[in-house]
């Protein structure tokens, strides 16, 4: 069984921004896989929307923490205890100021890079692991704005159209990571 964890925050604020990145694509991979899953539902003990169904043969449980950035680590760890995921099939989608809008980068058993999200589930699970799917988000204006700011504001119109245009290629690399491994979609994509 795979695990795909979304990362973002939960208040509608929060919805089209940068830092939301993970929620827009598991949005996205159930858009387009939506006869293959059950409506996504917020289960409040694994404090997350959840839904469960299967891509290529092969048996997923999605999720979106609502525990907010910083502390999603409570509700993966939950989610991998009660589906007794293997950390080597958890797959987190998350944002990542370091490259450039629509660029990705898989990894697995890598640092946080200074990722709060990410960070709290290494701490958490006492393990990294895990599969990340990092999507770029872009720089913060080479400075010009803190961090934790530019990462809450929303993508400008033109960061929106590229990261539409990527989005393809980002469900590719899912399905690559879940039917063919982490290994062979690094090799395809980073």
């Amino acid at each position: 069984m795979n695990l795909i964890i979304g990362l973002g925050n939960p208040d509608n604020k929060y919805q089209d921004t940068r830092h939301n990145v993970g929620f827009l694509v598991v949005d996205k991979l159930l858009e387009e896989k939506a006869d293959d899953f059950d409506e996504m539902k917020l289960k409040k003990k694994f404090k997350a929307e959840v839904t469960k169904g299967k891509i290529l043969q092969e048996e997923i449980v999605i999720a979106k923490p609502q525990t907010y950035m910083n502390k999603s680590g409570d509700a993966v760890k939950s989610l991998v205890k009660f589906y007794k995921v293997d950390l080597h099939n958890l797959i987190v989608v998350h944002d990542d100021v370091d490259l450039p809008v629509g660029k990705i980068r898989i990894s697995q058993s890598a640092s946080s890079a200074g990722q709060k999200g990410v960070q709290d589930i290494i701490d958490k699970l006492k393990s990294n692991e895990f599969i990340r799917l990092r999507i770029g988000i872009g720089s913060n204006n080479q400075g010009r704005n803190p961090t934790e700011k530019y990462v809450l504001q929303k993508f400008t119109s033109e960061q929106k159209k590229i990261l539409d245009e990527k989005m393809g290629l980002i469900m590719e690399a899912l399905d690559i990571i879940i039917t063919q491994g982490p290994t062979q979609a690094m090799n395809l994509f980073n």
